[in-house]
């Protein structure tokens, strides 16, 4: 990431000489997502070199309180624990005064107000970071009306901070009516939220759930005809699977009472047959009939 230098950028503290340079930090927060790498803007105006100064950026906040600090044109290790190898500033920019910090791997514990200073000057700024946290929203379907013909469909997403809002949209940009927002707070702070609405066919084939809190913000756009289609396939599944268990009782009927019958014929034919000679079971009665019939056979 090069350096950065807003547009419109002005000094919150107005203690300007003539011929002295002014630090200017930004006008606005500066936004920044979990995990992103970001860099918060000063810098001196008119240019001037600060490559052998002492540099400092604080938050007053935390204690100590040094994110990062260069003395004699080295970085110094002595900061806050937490920002350990995640700051630096850009060198070659140092002789243009240009003294903004680049933070890698945002954490939400980031946020809070900067303050960059340079005691030889007697000059310091500040920035404001504002850190969100963000993940793509999943619609899925929830349920369905067979009687309106429509679907309920479910917007979730996960990892959200600040806490978000869920507002559902039809193709043409205009609000749907959904359910109450279910909103859980996780152990890592961070939030998870999840929406439903039923909708019907019409002639916009395409809803849209956003998720969005201030300047950070997700889209996830359905199409009505893959529910549609998915409703069918279900359907559909669900009658092979009941169809099939239909047909595996009534083969297990079937096979009973077979098995039934033919236990009563063996027993029919052993009785009539031999019931005056042999006093044998049926089913010894049974297999010396066969071998009798064989025989006879052969």
């Amino acid at each position: 990431v090069g350096p950065y230098f807003p547009s419109a950028l002005i000094n919150k503290h107005v203690d300007f000489f003539p011929g002295q340079s002014q630090l200017i930090g930004p006008s606005q927060p500066i936004v920044a997502t979990v995990g992103d790498d970001v860099i918060l803007p000063c810098h001196l105006d008119p240019a001037e070199d600060v490559g052998t100064m002492i540099l400092e950026w604080t938050r007053p906040d935390l204690k100590p309180i040094y994110v990062h600090m260069r003395r004699a044109g080295q970085d110094l290790v002595d900061k806050h624990p937490s920002y350990k190898g995640r700051t630096s500033l850009f060198i070659n920019e140092l002789k243009h005064g240009n003294i903004s910090l680049k933070l890698s791997k945002v954490k939400l514990s980031d946020g809070g107000t900067y303050h960059c200073f340079i005691p030889k000057l007697d000059k310091r700024s500040s920035v404001e970071l504002v850190v969100g946290a963000a993940s793509s929203p999943v619609i899925s379907l929830s349920g369905t009306d067979s009687n309106r013909g429509a679907v309920v469909l479910e917007c979730e997403s996960k990892g959200w901070y600040p806490e978000p809002e869920v507002l559902w949209l039809d193709g043409e940009g205009n609000l749907l009516s959904a359910g109450p927002t279910e909103t859980v707070r996780g152990p890592d702070d961070l939030y998870t939220v999840s929406s439903r609405v039923t909708v019907e066919k019409r002639h916009s084939n395409s809803f849209t759930s956003e998720v969005q809190r201030h300047l950070i913000s997700n889209l996830c756009v359905v199409f009505f005809f893959h529910f549609k289609w998915r409703i069918i396939s279900t359907q559909k599944l669900q009658e092979q699977q009941r169809r099939t268990q239909s047909l595996e009782e009534e083969l297990q009927r079937r096979t009973q009472s077979l098995e039934q019958e033919l236990q009563t014929k063996k027993e029919e034919v052993c009785i009539c047959t031999f019931h005056k000679t042999f006093s044998l079971q049926p089913s010894i009665c049974f297999q010396f009939l066969f071998k009798a019939v064989s025989m006879m056979v052969l």
